[in-house]
Order: C-alpha cells, then sequence, then structure tokens
C-alpha cells in the first residue's frame, strides 16, 4: 500500500478539479478570451498541480521512505531514500 492511499479518493477528486481547469483553458482559447486571463488560469492550474505533486511527495516521505527506515533494512531504506531524492530533483527542474 502507498502513502496515498488512505487519500486516494480526494485526490482523484483534485485531479478532475484540474482537469477541469485545463478544459476550461481550452474553452478560453476557442472563445479568443484575452491573453492575460488565460495566463492567469495557466497559473491556477500550475498552482494546483504543484501542490498535488507537494501531497505525493509528503505522502510518499511520511509513508513509503518512514516505513523503510522504520524497518530497519538500510537496503530499502537506501533505495527509498534515493528514490526520494531522484523525485525532488526531477519536481525542481520542472520549476
Amino acid at each position: 500500500m502507498y502513502g496515498y492511499s488512505e487519500n486516494k479518493d480526494a485526490l482523484v477528486k483534485r485531479l478532475h478539479r484540474i482537469e477541469g481547469q485545463v478544459r476550461g483553458i481550452e474553452r478560453m482559447l476557442e472563445d479568443d478570451r484575452y491573453c492575460i486571463d488565460i495566463l492567469t488560469q495557466i497559473g491556477a492550474v500550475s498552482t494546483a498541480l504543484e501542490s498535488f505533486a507537494f501531497e505525493i511527495l509528503d505522502n510518499h516521505v511520511n509513508h513509503c521512505v518512514a516505513e523503510a527506515i522504520a524497518s530497519g533494512n538500510r537496503k530499502e531504506a537506501t533505495t527509498k531514500t534515493a528514490e526520494l531524492l531522484a523525485a525532488v530533483r526531477r519536481f525542481a527542474k520542472t520549476r
């Protein structure tokens, strides 16, 4: 079981809201809306995705990595820590 499992329904709902925001941007383009209004909505979607990513990252740290460390299995803890650092690096590159 993954760290997000307990919140999966809420996370899926958040993704649906983000999906709706992206569709809204598409409609704005189709309706020839003002550039700044479109950029504002793009910023809102970016912020929503970033917030979502931080929640997934938080779940990973507090569940997957913490359990690996608590298990006392050094190899597993090292693997989970390396995965965490790689994920943070990937996330930081997108900013």
